[in-house]
């Protein structure tokens, strides 16, 4: 990949982005994304991106977990609201509890990137075990330090976990 950190500031950086993301449980496992932010830094998430001018939350979480995913969702409960900060990246991101409906699980792609640029390199259900075994700089704050993933449908409110601030 040729200069990934400049593509994602070009595609993503410098403005603030709305991000929808779907919490997806199942058999005591949570389905995450691997994606590679640079040459030597990766990123686990749930699945998730922007939203799309002129659609709602449901149609942009649905329409992503399809690309990324394979898998047909319904929007359930929302779970939670938090500000992700990390120059040049600034998201405000709205989580939300998802069941499945159909589709076949698949390693999926970002439309916003060419097809050489591609992010995702892995997919899968995780337990509390392998998803602890993965460093805090590698995935999202918000599995930081769970201890159920039955907490995650508890989550209520704002979130912030000590975001690097513009000075």
């Amino acid at each position: 990949m040729i200069n990934l950190e400049k593509e994602l500031v070009d595609k993503f950086g410098g403005r603030l982005r709305t991000r929808v993301n779907g919490i997806l449980i199942q058999d005591n496992t949570l389905l995450m994304i691997k994606h590679k932010m640079s040459s030597d830094r990766f990123f686990w998430n749930v699945p998730g991106g922007g939203m799309k001018f002129g659609t709602t939350v449901e149609e942009n979480l649905i329409r992503e977990f399809e690309e990324e995913t394979g898998l047909e969702v319904r929007v359930k409960n929302f779970i939670c609201t938090h500000e992700y900060l990390e120059p040049p990246l600034h998201a405000i991101e709205l989580f939300f509890e998802v069941e499945q409906t159909g589709g076949i699980l698949r390693k999926g792609t970002d439309p916003e990137l060419d097809k050489g640029k591609q992010l995702i390199t892995d997919i899968g259900y995780l337990n509390l075990e392998k998803l602890s075994l993965i460093e805090n700089r590698e995935k999202h704050p918000l599995f930081w330090g769970i201890k159920s993933l039955n907490d995650v449908r508890k989550w209520n409110g704002y979130f912030n976990f000590g975001n690097n601030s513009i000075k």
